[in-house]
């Protein structure tokens, strides 16, 4: 668990995230899904004082990757820490070992409006990049100031994108992020 921020993983909200997003994707694999949910949770933490996916995000050598989904998408390859048993490969498969084929519509009902429009920035913005692009802009401070394959801060990713103080110590005091950390 991220050790400043109060998240409540919501599957249904971040398996909906991901069905949308690759509809939207031509090229579907892993790493472009989670980089551009990585913006979208970014900006929408900024804006709105909340995620999307409600995930947390580790400092892997590529950026970062939402923990939980990216257990969800080994589990439906078949190497993940829990077994599938239908749950999430009812909703997409994996192909060629990391590229994602969506077996149903994302349900748009349980994506807010702000969920959306974050999510439309960041494919309009981030979704035509190549590997190499999208990774190194997801190489933030954040990033840097985070011990490989540990959870990346969200006091850091907000500090990245330039967040005022204040709002970062509004997050606090409205306990959504610990109050022990700077």
């Amino acid at each position: 668990m991220n050790p400043d921020f109060k998240i409540i993983f919501d599957e249904e909200r971040a398996v909906n995230a991901v069905l949308y997003v690759i509809s939207k994707l031509s090229r579907k694999d892993f790493h472009k899904i989670f980089k551009i949910l990585f913006f979208a949770d970014r900006e929408h933490l900024l804006r709105y004082g909340r995620t999307i996916t409600g995930d947390n995000y580790i400092a892997m050598s590529d950026g970062p990757v939402p923990s939980y989904l990216y257990d969800i998408f080994k589990s439906v390859r078949g190497n993940g820490y829990f077994k599938d048993n239908g749950h999430f490969s009812k909703y997409f498969s994996v192909i060629e070992g990391c590229l994602l084929k969506e077996k149903m519509e994302a349900n748009l009902d349980k994506l807010s409006k702000t969920d959306l429009e974050q999510l439309n920035i960041s494919l309009e913005k981030y979704g035509n990049m190549s590997w190499n692009e999208i990774r190194e802009l997801s190489h933030g401070q954040a990033w840097i100031n985070t011990v490989n394959n540990s959870v990346i801060s969200f006091v850091d990713i907000l500090k990245e994108i330039e967040a005022d103080t204040t709002y970062i110590d509004y997050l606090k005091e409205q306990n959504l992020l610990k109050l022990h950390l700077q």
